[in-house]
């Protein structure tokens, strides 16, 4: 059962558009999907409250502080948002359950701070071998991108010293938002309608969808 940890312990970035997104696109492929929502703000609980009853099923996991609990059987796939300022034993705890961690970042200096720091924390983690394996596959989402913008380049100059791959560029668009506003996600409606969207998720699903392989 692979878990995906969608964390960024800066605020703002879009953990919750990635986390719901990713969610729904397990449930679109008939997995069964539990997200949860680490986060006290519980924006991905309050998302699931307006998600009609008629799209694939997405069940809520809740979480208390930093204690985890196991998803009831039957579960196959589970997707975790998680707070600002994720640190100390609730990230470690969900260190330890993580398969995969998605690491949602904007083209901002302060973003790109809190990136590098936080990185460099997962690596400590690892070292401090908290896991009998080689712990979470780390994978960057670019978000809110502007092409050809000063932030853009800003960002890509950045990449290579985080040692983390790209897994998409999501663009700067009101689809998310929308959507969001509804209970929605990008599988959940027609493909004309956010084309150029689920073209920048290819490589991200792709990598969500490969074998896990040792780090």
């Amino acid at each position: 059962m692979p878990v995906i940890l969608v964390a960024n312990p800066k605020g703002g970035v879009g953990k919750s558009t990635v986390a719901t997104n990713i969610a729904g696109l397990f449930a679109r492929r008939g997995h069964k999907v539990m997200l949860g929502d680490a986060d006290k703000q519980q924006s991905s609980r309050r998302w699931l409250a307006l998600r009609p009853p008629e799209l694939p099923v997405i069940e809520g996991w809740d979480f208390e502080d930093e204690k985890t609990v196991k998803p009831p059987k039957g579960v196959s796939h589970v997707v975790i948002d998680t707070p600002a300022g994720l640190s100390g034993k609730q990230l470690k705890a969900l260190y330890r359950v993580a398969d995969r961690i998605v690491i949602p970042l904007q083209p901002s200096l302060f973003d790109i701070q809190a990136t590098f720091d936080f990185v460099q924390k997962l690596s400590d983690l690892r070292a401090q071998g908290l896991r009998h394996d080689a712990g979470p596959q780390l994978g960057i989402v670019g978000m809110r991108v502007k092409e050809g913008t000063l932030s853009m380049q800003q960002l890509q100059g950045f990449l290579p010293e985080l040692a983390v791959p790209v897994l998409a560029w999501l663009r700067d668009t009101q689809n998310y938002v929308q959507l969001a506003a509804r209970g929605l996600t990008i599988w959940d409606v027609a493909t004309s309608r956010v084309e150029r969207d689920l073209a920048q998720w290819q490589e991200l699903s792709a990598w969500l969808d490969a074998p896990r392989t040792a780090a």
